[in-house]
């Protein structure tokens, strides 16, 4: 008789779906040779040494995964200066429309429970778009 394979822990399925989604939000504006840009800075580095910085802190599961509320950060924004919250809401309304930012925080306050086929489904996702960015882009990893 076959052994039923365990499910992962939910912790491991958010870890996942982390790496997978950051990865997409570093590499969406990544040039061919893997360059990426601040957005509150405007400094250019790999997309190996930026973060996935978010405008609304990552506590709030309701906008952790949420494209419009993720950009590319340096490590000097993103930690030693809190993100620059101002800055970032800034871009986020000249980029998505004014009143964008405000709609983001107002999600951020709402509630979700995701299940565990959301993570899966949004690991899978991100997964096959990140490969497909790679692949389009010819960057190597």
């Amino acid at each position: 008789m076959a052994k039923k394979k365990k499910a992962r822990p939910i912790s491991k399925l958010k870890k996942d779906l982390d790496k997978w989604f950051s990865l997409f939000i570093r590499l969406r504006y990544a040039t061919t040779e893997g360059l990426t840009q601040c957005v509150t800075c405007g400094d250019v580095k790999h997309y190996k040494s930026m973060h996935c910085g978010h405008f609304m802190s990552r506590v709030h599961h309701s906008t952790r995964w949420h494209e419009d509320n993720c950009e590319v950060q340096c490590i000097g924004c993103n930690l030693y200066k809190q993100g620059q919250q101002y800055l970032f809401s800034v871009h986020i309304d000249n980029k998505h429309g004014e009143g964008t930012a405000d709609e983001l925080e107002f999600l951020s306050r709402t509630t979700v429970k995701y299940m565990r086929c959301d993570y899966e489904e949004q690991i899978e996702h991100y997964k096959n778009t990140v490969r497909q960015l790679i692949k389009d882009k010819q960057i190597e990893i």
